[in-house]
């Protein structure tokens, strides 16, 4: 497998980081996970825009622009042969010494990986998923921006843990007003009287990509969307509930905490959505980022 680094493309084998790396020292970076459908990248733009929204909040400066970067997505594609992928594309702080000044960093290093994933099982996309709430508490926006999707993952990770060890593939974290923020790894819907409710900024989301694709979809559907808090118990006493990620794409949530929503089936606006998208990636339309 060829993966980009630095400017070149390089074999797996050879792509290394410096363990002085402040990426792997202190988690200090920032990354984008985007698909490509048919060779097409998705939402090229609107993850580009987000991680240089990402890079400026810790003032990391990115040494390649959207064009430059955009060509190397498709260069690391072509050199794999792949057409329908999914990419990680990081930004590293760099090298530097055994303290936490990013500014000693010699320069940020820049990879790209692009290959297979596959977050959930797939007939959990039919017949929906099994969540749980979780007691890892999401980091607050007063602590650090939602902006800014870092290398340090651990507050999901943890949220992940305790997922896997309740036998579940998905989580819901709260914030620390106990309302609903997302996931471990993707933004959460809900359906209510056939208005979709989804966080807002405020409660400590990231703002997702496919999240703001959903919200457009769903618009152009006559669907009303509102971004407001959501409780637990709204959610318990919701219609639908469903849930958005670069990698998830769109799923359906049947139970939490082992109680049913609704009848524990997917939705009808749920199900519409899931088509919609499906529908929408083969378009090649481009959704701004709302970060």
């Amino acid at each position: 497998m060829k993966i980009w680094f630095n400017g070149q493309l390089v074999e797996q084998q050879d792509a290394k980081l410096s363990i002085y790396d402040h990426g792997a020292l202190y988690g200090d970076g920032v990354f984008e996970g985007i698909r490509a459908y048919g060779g097409k990248i998705f939402q090229c733009d609107a993850h580009l825009d987000r991680l240089m929204t990402s890079a400026r909040e810790i003032r990391l400066e990115v040494p390649y622009s959207k064009a430059e970067l955009t060509d190397a997505m498709y260069d690391c594609m072509g050199a794999n042969g792949q057409t329908d992928i999914y990419i990680r594309l990081v930004v590293t702080r760099g090298d530097g010494g055994l303290g936490l000044n990013p500014f000693k960093c010699s320069k940020p290093n820049v990879f790209i990986v692009a290959d297979n994933i596959e977050l959930y099982d797939p007939e959990l996309y039919t017949n929906g998923m099994p969540v749980i709430i979780c007691k890892t508490v999401r980091t607050s926006a007063t602590m650090l921006s939602p902006k800014v999707k870092s290398l340090n993952y651990l507050n999901n990770i943890a949220a992940k843990i305790e997922g896997l060890d309740a036998g579940v593939q998905e989580v819901l974290m709260l914030n620390s007003e106990g309302n609903l923020a997302e996931g471990s790894g993707d933004n959460i819907f809900i359906v209510q009287d056939g208005q979709i409710v989804t966080p807002p900024e405020s409660a400590g989301i990231l703002m997702g990509i496919t999240r703001g694709v959903i919200m457009h979809l769903a618009r152009k559907m006559d669907i009303p969307v509102s971004q407001r808090d959501i409780t637990p118990q709204q959610l318990f006493d919701a219609d639908e509930c469903f849930l958005t990620g670069t990698a998830a794409e769109v799923i359906p949530i049947v139970s939490v905490d082992g109680k049913p929503i609704a009848n524990a089936k997917p939705g009808k606006i749920s199900l519409e959505l899931v088509n919609a998208f499906r529908e929408f990636v083969t378009i090649g339309e481009e959704v701004p980022y709302d970060g």
